[in-house]
């Protein structure tokens, strides 16, 4: 059984070539509010992230990962699992489609293979995934098939406003 892949992506490591990328999607200060970002990153900060990336979730607690089309190999998002918890077998979910590539179905494949890998793989019983009220398309992906559990009031400060972060979860099949 493959891990991380279907016919229509691959989930894979940072690579040194995805830095223009990286440095592309991660200096867009309009999705800041959707993440934990403030700042702008340099081209030499990202460069350090990619070549000091982490591969050992165990030991760092966190991994991204990157979704590439299998049909013309171009890269289209990213999946990171971060704030793995080993002793309570959780671990957390962020998933960026570019806007080029959203409402294509990419999300949706990505998000059924990181299920497959956490609870397939590594075996750990849940994954979540915390999403600011607005986000209506990501909202509507995580409905699907995870359980909204929580609701943070006021948590994320928007330009106008204070917005709520619901939590979803899913947990392992036994």
């Amino acid at each position: 059984m493959k891990f991380l892949e279907n016919e229509k992506i691959l989930l894979r490591a940072l690579e040194p070539e995805d830095l223009d990328l990286l440095y592309s999607w991660e200096n867009d200060s309009s999705i800041w509010i959707a993440g934990n970002t403030r700042v702008p990153y340099s081209r030499f900060q990202l460069k350090n992230y990619i070549a000091e990336a982490p591969s050992d979730i165990y030991e760092s607690k966190q991994i991204r990962l990157m979704i590439v089309n299998r049909i013309n190999n171009n890269t289209v998002g990213t999946v990171d699992l971060f704030d793995f918890d080993i002793h309570n077998s959780r671990i957390a979910l962020g998933l960026f489609i570019a806007d080029e590539h959203s409402g294509k179905g990419f999300a949706k494949e990505s998000l059924k293979l990181v299920e497959d890998y956490v609870f397939n793989f590594f075996k750990i019983n849940q994954l979540y995934v915390q999403i600011i009220e607005s986000n209506h398309a990501s909202r509507k992906l995580f409905e699907n098939n995870f359980e909204l559990h929580g609701r943070l009031k006021n948590w994320i400060k928007t330009p106008d406003k204070y917005e709520d972060v619901l939590t979803y979860q899913k947990f392992r099949k036994k």
